[in-house]
């Protein structure tokens, strides 16, 4: 009997549960355990699966910065010459109209222009489309067919006419001053006088005459104009090539009404 319990009385103070040892719902271990799964252990291909698991992080932390902050931008055409070219790469900024903050004349803007430039685009295979999605997300591809990136020439409530006397685009009454057009180019070949919506924007390209902008969509739903909700963000920085590492918010038109 008294054996018994004194072998009774050991194993409830044993070493691996005795009072003087911490308890924890989680033994001390574990996380060293579950970081030698994830990265490997010595002698086996832990260096590649680091590479890997970096990667794949990196990646999504990318993804995630160019869906909700900043978006790499591929520049695709002439349209905006020679404010960007082709192969440029712009840092659009998704957070500049997310707090109250509306586009303003002389940004230059990239919009979804679905049901305002082009028309619903057919769907493609879903696979396909969401590599596409993720290699222009983080620049590596040209934008979908849908995107566009032009300049703000008149936001909502404005009276935009081309041309005055002195072949300037008039806002308001007030002659703008454009020294960011595509050099030879006037600013526009195409007389018009709109009055813009309230919660949209004309747009146009700084290469006038190799751009297909808000003009060309005169005559078609929604007149070419773009609903301010479609605008994905502000194109803040040239962000590739390194010798063109410029920002774009000094190339705003000069005159015209004050936004």
């Amino acid at each position: 009997m008294d054996t018994e319990a004194e072998l009774t009385q050991r194993g409830h103070s044993s070493p691996e549960q005795g009072e003087g040892r911490p308890r924890s719902a989680f033994p001390r271990n574990r996380p060293l355990r579950a970081l030698r799964a994830l990265f490997g252990s010595r002698g086996d291909s832990g260096p590649w699966k680091r590479a890997g698991v970096l990667g794949v992080a990196c990646t999504v932390f990318l993804l995630l910065v160019s869906n909700f902050v900043v978006q790499p931008f591929l520049i695709p055409s002439r349209s905006m010459e020679p404010t960007l070219q082709v192969g440029d790469r712009i840092l659009v900024n998704k957070l500049a109209y997310r707090f109250g903050s509306v586009p303003q004349r002389g940004d230059v803007v990239v919009f979804d222009g679905t049901g305002s430039f082009v028309r619903e685009p057919a769907r493609g295979n879903p696979v396909g489309d969401a590599l596409h999605g993720a290699a222009s997300a983080l620049g590596l591809a040209a934008p979908s067919d849908t995107d566009f990136v032009k300049r703000v020439v008149g936001v909502g409530g404005d009276d935009v006419v081309c041309c005055d006397a002195g072949g300037r685009i008039r806002v308001n009454g007030v002659p703008v001053e454009e020294p960011y057009l595509y050099p030879g180019d006037t600013p526009s070949k195409v007389p018009f006088r709109i009055a813009v919506p309230l919660g949209t924007l004309w747009v146009m390209g700084d290469h006038r005459s190799q751009s297909r902008d808000s003009r060309d969509h005169l005559g078609e739903p929604g007149g070419g104009m773009v609903p301010v909700e479609k605008v994905i963000g502000r194109a803040d920085w040239t962000g590739w090539p390194p010798s063109r590492w410029t920002s774009l918010s000094g190339t705003a038109a000069t005159g015209g009404p004050h936004g």
